[in-house]
């Protein structure tokens, strides 16, 4: 009788390889952590309740005279296990006998994978950061404005409209640390047009983070200007028509601004109930080995006064 070996489980192994590849790029070129709080006290269940706080009043004291006794106000957000994604493909044995250059194939089909779950998760993010809000809607904070319609010619966005989200922040007592947004190419183009670009990274702590983790290999720096950090992205979430204060953008693309100085002011938060990872199985019947990737994972808003959106046409730049 013969045993279980290296020959006749092929596909185990290589679903091994799979997986360790896919989980090491999958960690260079996804979203970094640094967008976002990564729960990590969120082991079990399929949803989880955290507790918020509100800020004290301090008040005037004068001798002999009581206190006054204000309650803090509180509150609770929740983060769910939403998204349960996979992938799956095969090869078969007269490929395998026939072919040239098939591991080479393989590795570059796990790459796809790979790929596929980082445009999922940026796309999620994006997207989550917009529903945060609500549409069609100022959505003030302390009486300033966090959602904008761009107010340039042709819906783009101008420098009085980053002044005006800055300025939003600041009221909302968002840290000047590590304030970025994250645009649509026709953002970065409009202000190519605008501003005389040095082609240089500003090397501040927030832009260091991004490049160590592989932010830049697929996102493109734009500009230091106006107290944010501006970073290009082609998976913003699409908007069809939106009326902002008496400005209405179509077409558009909903530009994502936000602090993500540290876990306490970074708007989302993100869970992975499972990591990408691969399994492999040897189906006798077709003769091939197959494999399947699956990833779970949860992400949600946890506050919203260090978020801004800036509605902008998605395709003008002057």
């Amino acid at each position: 009788m013969s045993s279980q070996n290296t020959t006749n489980s092929t596909a185990f192994i290589e679903a091994q390889q799979y997986s360790a590849f896919i989980l090491k790029t999958l960690e260079f070129g996804n979203l970094p952590t640094t967008m976002y709080r990564n729960v990590s006290d969120f082991g079990a269940g399929t949803t989880l309740n955290i507790k918020t706080i509100g800020d004290a009043q301090i008040q005037e004291v004068s001798s002999e005279t009581p206190l006054t006794y204000n309650a803090i106000d509180t509150g609770n957000v929740t983060l769910t296990i939403t998204d349960y994604i996979g992938d799956a493909w095969s090869v078969t044995d007269d490929l395998r006998e026939d072919g040239a250059q098939i591991e080479s194939l393989m590795a570059e089909r796990a790459a796809k994978a790979t790929q596929a779950i980082n445009d999922y998760f940026e796309t999620r993010f994006l997207a989550t950061c917009n529903a945060a809000q609500t549409p069609a809607d100022a959505n003030n904070i302390n009486g300033f404005a966090h959602r904008l319609a761009a107010s340039g010619t042709n819906d783009t966005i101008v420098e009085n409209d980053l002044i005006d989200l800055a300025l939003a922040f600041d009221e909302a007592n968002v840290p000047v640390q590590g304030r970025i947004g994250i645009v649509s190419p026709s953002v970065r183009a409009t202000f190519q047009k605008l501003v005389v670009l040095n082609g240089q990274v500003d090397m501040n702590p927030t832009n260091q983070a991004l490049m160590e983790q592989g932010f830049d290999r697929n996102h493109q720096f734009v500009l230091s200007i106006h107290g944010w950090n501006l970073w290009v992205s082609n998976k913003l979430a699409d908007i069809a028509s939106e009326t902002i204060g008496g400005n209405t953008v179509t077409n558009g693309k909903a530009n994502i601004f936000m602090c993500v100085a540290d876990d306490q002011t970074k708007p989302v938060m993100v869970a992975w109930r499972r990591m990408p990872k691969v399994e492999g199985e040897r189906n006798k019947d077709l003769q091939r080995d197959e494999f399947i990737t699956t990833a779970r994972f949860g992400m949600g808003a946890q506050r919203v006064d260090t978020l801004g959106v800036i509605v902008a046409s998605a395709s003008a730049t002057a």
